[in-house]
């Protein structure tokens, strides 16, 4: 997305529909998704990361369970 040339099979390559992304480094991906998300409405992408969020709790949840150790 900014234009900086990377070697194939490095960077990060994200497809989505009919949409390409492309970036060179993981600084230059969150600068991108952080500038999406300062452009939707919040009432569009609340309910969707309210789920994701308790997704990923659940997995650190069940991976903690999982270090536990069970005597």
């Amino acid at each position: 997305m900014c234009g900086r040339p990377f070697p194939e099979g490095q960077g990060i390559v994200i497809r989505y529909g009919d949409l390409e992304l492309e970036f060179h480094s993981s600084r230059c991906a969150s600068r991108f998704f952080r500038s999406l998300l300062e452009r939707v409405e919040p009432r569009i992408l609340q309910p969707y990361i309210k789920r994701l969020v308790e997704e990923y709790a659940e997995l650190l949840e069940a991976r903690a369970k999982k270090k536990a150790k069970s005597i």
